[in-house]
């Protein structure tokens, strides 16, 4: 069951990707994926235009989101799989997670101007066609625009990141809000990407019971942002809490991303595979 090509981490146009839900399906299919989940950013509108086409691909899908919480000072990406995308208690966690975003990027913008960088929020909103919806990655794709930085990495390195100009902290879900409303919709919740978190091992720790106090089931062990020696590191993470591992791209462009669709290394065969449950 470890050596199936899944894929359970990307995003569409419907939150901060720039591929379709059909498009993304395609892809994945072309790439080899045999089973793959959309997990956009505190939304599903998407889940039925990724489940219908991958039914025509004759591809394997599991409705999925990832929902920001904010904790230890900072910002953790949970990913539910295998969810209902009609529940209404994940419908309206996933609202009220997402209100407050355009008065962030209004703030992100006024940042901006104050260092030369006027027109933001209006370039930003272009690319994320929803103000609901607008996040960073979109003020990152207005400023590869403009010719401020050259690639979304150099954004993410000079603005929008703590103690530089565009930053906006925003009080996202809890841990237990997130892992709770994933549960109530029948999924099982993993933490996405741990390797990106600037944690303490104590705070690692803390975080991972927390997680499994909580009820979340899986972390993910391979991973876009991941290197080949953070997968065995979190494969031993995985072992030693337990936790059911997952493999996703993380993909969102094919000039922005870490890798593409269903290109990253297989789970190791010791591990149990968060597919298992469904």
């Amino acid at each position: 069951m470890n050596s199936i090509n899944a894929d359970l981490h990307c995003h569409s146009v419907v939150s901060d990707g720039t591929l379709t839900p059909e498009a993304l399906a395609v892809r994945a299919h072309q790439n080899g994926v045999e089973l793959w989940s959309l997990t956009d950013h505190d939304v599903i509108g998407g889940q039925q235009r990724a489940k219908t086409a991958s039914k025509e691909l004759g591809i394997r899908y599991l409705p999925g989101v990832e929902i920001s919480v904010s904790s230890m000072g900072q910002t953790i990406h949970i990913v539910g799989i295998g969810i209902d995308p009609e529940n209404a208690i994940l419908i309206e966690g996933l609202r009220k997670t997402r209100d407050g975003r355009s008065e962030r990027g209004q703030e992100m913008a006024r940042q901006l101007e104050a260092v030369g960088i006027p027109g933001a929020y209006e370039g930003a909103l272009k690319f994320a066609g929803n103000q609901e919806l607008l996040s960073r990655t979109h003020f990152a794709r207005f400023l590869v625009e403009k010719k401020v930085c050259s690639s979304t990495d150099a954004v993410f390195k000079n603005y929008l990141i703590e103690g530089k100009p565009g930053y906006v902290e925003h009080r996202w879900a809890t841990l237990t809000e997130s892992v709770d409303w994933i549960k109530a919709a029948g999924g099982a919740a993993v933490i996405a990407h741990p390797g990106r978190y600037r944690l303490t091992d104590l705070q690692k720790d803390e975080l991972y019971k927390s997680f499994l106090l909580a009820g979340g089931l899986g972390i993910e062990v391979i991973t876009g942002s991941h290197t080949p020696a953070q997968y065995e590191e979190y494969a031993k993470i995985a072992k030693q809490y337990d936790f059911y591992a997952s493999r996703g791209s993380d993909f969102h462009d094919l000039n922005e991303s870490y890798i593409d669709l269903g290109r990253l290394p297989l789970l190791p065969t010791n591990l149990k595979p968060i597919w298992s449950l469904f």
